[in-house]
């Protein structure tokens, strides 16, 4: 065992920095600065490029090393082969009493510096931390994964003017609780530079994204581990009745979909991620209609992650969807105008394609900003930030909040039938219209436990206006794809007919939902309908 912070394994703490050191905070994957043409500068010298060091945290499950203000973690720095940068690994142990360089290291074998096993918490470690740790079995709870580079500013000498480090961090917690979050560090550690060399870099950080701040990696892991402790932070609910009550309510139910889709989806369950990417669409809808009972900018940002979702996934259930259909539609057609391996081909093509987007599906779900935005709703359902509209009774305030969706529809829908009725192709606004359908239909579910039954008849009448816009839609993509089809059997020396016949049929499908639609909507969209929105 040693004491101390030896040489041969370097600090991979990010939370603070040396007197007289400038430390920066920002987004994740933040580019390097600008530096060529700063006034004094000769050139910059990469003294480190691309290391990776992690830190994994030890506990309890329920974190008692962590209440004790113990740190019990495995450091690393991973050896680089292409380099031949070798690597090291230690146990670190930090006692609450303890000089911060005061700390307790016992080197890990070579052969464990590149995998993730630790041959266990050594006893000489572990006996001054088992009355702590009582009966708890001690195991990785968060890991720090830094991607750190450095570089010396230089002038025409040679002579260091400043040393740039900049870290690509990752802090996640691990365990049946899992948060991710990721963001970029960088420290200047001035040298002889000059006060107006260091302005000058500070403003080419600035430009990239930076904003002055320390370094937060340890203090995050703590905090998020805090939360991962107790699995679920307990939800508010509000007043019953209230407005902020039964937006919560909604809120809350939705995120628990979110989790059991996501288990479906990697359970691959059929329709999984028809069903994920919904429950995206209605959290986000809820959001957006009754985004006055929430305040400051969490709500926009959880808006705008959720429309990163619903994005995420389209491809996957896009392509799910073209192929249920087109496959029905060959069952269906006369076997004489089946000319060539028709199914071959849609076969082919979809085996591509799914292959393609189902792998990014899988990525999304196992990304970080996925896990961050599940951490972000947990968070809101349990700190809130309710405006004063919060406690209002929601059967009065709600549904005058949701007639301004109705509205845009309105708006939407006349644009669209005023493009049909001028004999303009109307697929643009015709979709616009669709979209802002969904977000009423889905923000009326919001509302029906204090609305009642006419909520629930208006969501029942809109969803036939729905469907006549969602197959319009199926059309008019179904057609790009029987183009493509068509045009690639026919680049191959084959026969195109039977896309061309699918794609004339789809044609006169498109004008048929464009001619039932205005009557439709005249017998959907009643002021009388309409009523309960005035609250």
């Amino acid at each position: 065992m040693a004491r101390g912070n030896p040489g041969g394994m370097s600090d991979t703490r990010t939370t603070s920095t040396s007197s007289g050191e400038l430390a920066y905070r920002g987004p994740a994957h933040t580019g390097a600065p600008r530096l060529t043409g700063l006034a004094g500068l000769h050139g910059v010298r990469t003294v480190t490029d691309a290391e990776v060091r992690e830190h994994e945290r030890f506990d309890t499950p329920d974190l008692r090393l962590s209440a004790a203000g113990i740190e019990l973690l495995v450091e690393r720095i991973v050896p680089d082969r292409a380099s031949g940068r070798p690597g090291s690994s230690a146990w670190v142990l930090r006692l609450p009493d303890g000089e911060p360089d005061d700390e307790l290291r016992v080197d890990l074998p070579e052969p464990q510096v590149e995998g993730t096993g630790t041959g266990g918490v050594p006893d000489e470690i572990d006996t001054l931390v088992r009355r702590v740790r009582g009966d708890g079995e001690l195991g990785p709870v968060g890991r720090v994964h830094v991607v750190r580079s450095v570089e010396q500013l230089h002038d025409a000498g040679g002579r260091e003017l400043a040393l740039l480090r900049r870290d690509q961090v990752r802090v996640a917690t691990l365990g049946a609780s899992t948060a991710v979050e990721s963001w970029t560090e960088t420290v200047v550690r001035p040298g002889t530079a000059p006060t107006g060399l260091l302005q000058q870099i500070d403003e080419a950080l600035r430009t990239t994204g930076l904003s002055r701040g320390p370094g937060v990696a340890q203090r995050r892991l703590v905090e998020l581990l805090a939360v991962a402790a107790a699995a679920e932070p307990p939800r508010r609910t509000g007043r019953r009745g209230s407005a902020g009550a039964v937006l919560l309510d909604y809120l809350g139910g939705q995120l628990d979909t979110l989790t059991a889709r996501e288990r479906d989806l990697r359970e691959d369950v059929p329709d999984a991620v028809h069903q994920m990417r919904v429950t995206a669409r209605r959290a986000r809808s809820a959001l957006r209609t009754y985004r006055r009972v929430l305040e400051g900018p969490r709500v926009a940002h959880l808006i705008a992650e959720l429309r990163w979702l619903g994005r995420a996934l389209a491809g996957e259930r896009d392509a799910e969807v073209q192929q249920e259909r087109l496959d029905a539609r060959l069952a269906e057609l006369e076997p004489e105008l089946l000319l060539g391996p028709v199914q071959a081909a849609v076969t082919r093509h979809f085996a591509r394609t799914r292959a393609e987007t189902g792998a990014a599906v899988l990525e999304v779900v196992d990304g970080e900003r996925y896990a961050a935005l599940k951490g972000a709703l947990r968070r809101l359902l349990a700190d809130p930030p309710l405006s004063s509209r919060a406690e209002r009774p929601a059967a009065r305030t709600m549904p005058a909040m949701i007639g301004r969706t109705a509205r845009k529809l309105d708006r939407r829908m006349e644009r669209a039938l005023g493009d049909l009725e001028a004999g303009e192709v109307a697929p643009v606004t015709l979709h616009d219209a669709r979209k802002t359908g969904k977000q009423l239909r889905y923000a009326t579910e919001v509302v029906r436990p204090v609305a009642g039954a006419d909520a629930r008849r208006f969501a029942k009448r809109l969803k036939r206006v729905q469907r006549v816009l969602g197959d319009h839609q199926d059309a008019v993509v179904s057609r790009d794809l029987l183009r493509t089809l068509g045009a690639r059997a026919g680049a191959e020396n084959g026969n195109g007919f039977t896309f061309g016949v699918l794609h004339g049929r789809d044609t006169a499908r498109m004008l048929e939902l464009e001619r039932r639609l205005p009557g439709v909507w005249a017998e959907v969209w009643t002021p009388r309908a309409r009523r309960w929105m005035r609250g």
